[in-house]
């Protein structure tokens, strides 16, 4: 591992006869409609049972389920409460049916409470002058760093090369966002002047920064994601220590000579923006998050060491605006999807997908092929038809919800590393190998869960009787004949 790292179960080893500790770690990873979605009350419960058990092999491989076992305890397809077209809530009617509502008190209040504006608003028109230096004040861990006491903070410090661009930084996410909403009926028009250039919508200002001599580069990142943000400063220690909290999905992919199934972290994938010029020095990122927000947002903590961090494509020029208009786009539909079913759990996320989703939509529109998982969007509720093209991005890319099983393709893909000797999560690394190897020489084999398995049964079964009632079926008719 990493130096001053440590693993979770580590950490709850020493800590977990602390009185209260357990029970606090449990409320800040069970946030409610803003805390991380993958942790449905069966995964709290599990996660429960393994600290209160002591199982700490099994803690670090938490939840080591499939996908589809991992589904929270929401409806991915259906019915969900929608915005009816006289304002009120009804739970039990296709969403489809409903036009989605986009004037009024309730798009302010849903605006603001789906994506993040700072100082402007929905529904004023003005000219944003990015000519003029920002005001913002500068980083700072009020409200992202919290003390849980027993000497574990959650959240993480300032990022050494990227805080000093905070104000500029929050200002460019806070416009860009602005800009997106333009493209949402009712709102008010804003737009923004750099040099002599003035824009109106996100790739407008991308263009207009390198009009003014601005070098604008786009990246798709990827990381391990990194649900806990938790640092453990121990009794009598110098520094407090990461504490590594990989989430593990089960690939169904077979590790070779082994009977257990290749576990795979999850990864988290965005879109960065490095900005560099003569009047604006600033890093942006794009996804939809576990707040329920598909927004633009400041970049400028430091990440831990284990999580890592790989640029599988980079746009610049013309990719580069052309991936910032995609993006804008998204940020229109994912906000209609809010207007017309404000009430879905955890803010959306995971029925309208995850960071994954969004970012292998627009790799798959850029350069043919979806290298990420998992996707859990369940297309049907993108049918809104001026998102048309989003609807079709969306509708491109590989699902995991379902039976399927992902390619080694998409499992590499989502790594955030090319070197896998620099994977420093344990174990991790040689179980990667093998199956890379088994995978190039064409020998890979799958595992399947106890439900795949039951329904091939059932499948085989209902197949075998079918055939049976055919056989039978025509005894009888050349029976009855001869008689």
């Amino acid at each position: 591992m990493p130096p001053n790292t440590i693993l979770l179960s580590g950490m709850m080893r020493e800590l977990s006869a602390t009185p209260g500790f357990t029970d606090a770690l449990l409320s800040q990873l069970n946030g409610d409609k803003q805390g991380p979605a993958l942790m449905s009350p069966s995964l709290i419960k599990r996660l429960r049972e393994l600290i209160l058990g002591k199982d700490w092999s099994g803690l670090d491989r938490f939840p080591g389920w499939t996908l589809r076992g991992i589904n929270p305890t929401v409806k991915i397809a259906g019915t969900y409460f929608v915005k009816k077209d006289d304002g009120t809530a009804s739970q039990n009617e296709s969403a489809s049916e409903h036009a989605p509502l986009e004037t009024g008190r309730v798009t302010k209040d849903l605006v603001r409470r789906f994506i993040d504006l700072g100082p402007y608003t929905f529904e004023q028109e003005e000219t944003i002058d990015l000519n003029k230096p920002s005001t913002l004040p500068g980083f700072a861990t009020d409200g992202i760093v919290f003390d849980m006491g027993a000497g574990v903070t959650r959240g993480d410090g300032p990022n050494p090369r990227l805080a000093p661009m905070h104000a500029d930084s929050q200002r460019m996410a806070d416009v860009l966002n602005r800009l997106s909403v333009n493209g949402l009926t009712g709102a008010a028009s804003t737009s923004v002047a750099i040099g002599e250039e003035t824009a109106s919508t996100p790739e407008e200002l991308i263009a207009s920064l390198m009009k003014t001599g601005h070098t604008v580069t786009v990246f798709d990142a990827r990381y391990f994601a990194n649900f806990g943000h938790f640092h453990y400063k121990q009794p009598k220690a110098e520094q407090a220590l990461e504490v590594m909290m990989p989430f593990w999905i089960d690939s169904q992919i077979q590790i070779p000579g082994e009977k257990r199934s290749l576990l795979v972290p999850v990864s988290h994938a965005e879109y960065e923006w490095e900005i560099r010029g003569p009047k604006i020095n600033a890093n942006v990122s794009w996804y939809f998050g576990i707040d329920g927000k598909s927004e633009f947002r400041t970049m400028d903590t430091l990440d831990q060491a284990w999580v890592l961090g790989r640029h599988a494509h980079t746009y610049r020029d013309k990719d580069a605006i052309e991936v910032t208009r995609l993006v804008g786009e998204m940020v229109v539909a994912f906000m209609r999807q809010h207007l017309r079913r404000p009430d879905l759990p955890f803010g959306g996320y995971y029925p309208l997908g995850v960071c994954q989703d969004g970012v292998a939509a627009i790799e798959k529109k850029m350069t043919g092929a979806a290298t990420l998982f998992p996707n859990t969007a369940d297309v049907s509720l993108f049918d809104d038809p001026r998102d048309a093209e989003v609807n079709a991005m969306m509708a491109a890319i590989p699902k995991d919800t379902n039976f399927g099983l992902p390619s080694p393709e998409r499992i590499f893909g989502s790594l955030p590393t090319d070197d896998l000797n620099a994977i420093t999560i344990p174990g991790l690394a040689d179980d990667l190998a093998r199956v890379k190897s088994a995978w190039q020489s064409g020998s890979l084999e799958r595992t399947s869960s106890w439900w795949h398995r039951m329904m091939v049964q059932l499948m085989a079964a209902a197949a075998a009787l079918f055939v049976g009632g055919i056989a039978l079926l025509r005894r009888r008719r050349r029976a009855h004949r001869d008689t």
